[in-house]
């Protein structure tokens, strides 16, 4: 239902998975290992898997922390974006990647669920695009210290407000990894 027009494919973007970014991040290793089962099950179906990898002054390219995990990999022929913003399309490829491959719609799984996750899904879904967040499959840190919620707090009221978004012409929500049918995408 995007309001892009020809671009009736879905892609998974796979945001900031990085050993830097989610060392210490809320029920990692469960995040993490669903991430790795959307990931299997996009290429099984042939659906486009795309990376995003963030880079800062706090995140330094080829830097330990900068790489991916090592539970996931990209294959050779999926696509890996360079971003330094919260969203995924503000000034990087992402956007000439999808459109290349005819896509108006995105899953979306990573971290950090209160800043690059949020951002990117507000940034497809003003760009046109149909926008889906995988409920179990974001996680972020622990920044009660400073004054935000919990992580599991943040974590809910992001899956509440983004099962719930609507805009004409284009759909959001939330799915499971469990219930998520890359099949029927």
């Amino acid at each position: 239902m995007t309001t892009l027009e020809n671009r009736p494919n879905t892609a998974l973007l796979v945001i900031d998975v990085q050993n830097g970014v989610v060392a210490d991040a809320h029920d990692r290793n469960r995040v993490v290992a669903n991430i790795g089962d959307l990931v299997d099950r996009a290429r099984a179906a042939g659906v486009d898997v795309v990376w995003v990898q963030h880079h800062d002054d706090g995140l330094i390219r080829d830097s330990e922390g900068w790489d991916l995990v090592p539970e996931l990999d990209p294959g050779d022929a999926e696509s890996l974006v360079h971003k330094s913003y919260g969203d995924a399309f503000e000034d990087t490829e992402l956007e000439k990647v999808l459109a290349a491959r005819g896509i108006g719609r995105v899953i979306v799984a990573g971290a950090q669920t209160d800043q690059c996750v949020r951002c990117t899904l507000h940034g497809a879904f003003t760009r046109g695009y149909d926008a889906t967040l995988v409920s179990d499959a974001h996680t972020t840190s622990d920044l009660t210290r400073y004054g935000a919620p919990s992580p599991e707090e943040v974590i809910a009221h992001t899956n509440l407000y983004w099962q719930y978004q609507v805009a004409p012409g284009r759909t959001a929500g939330t799915v499971s990894t469990a219930e998520l049918d890359f099949a029927s995408q």
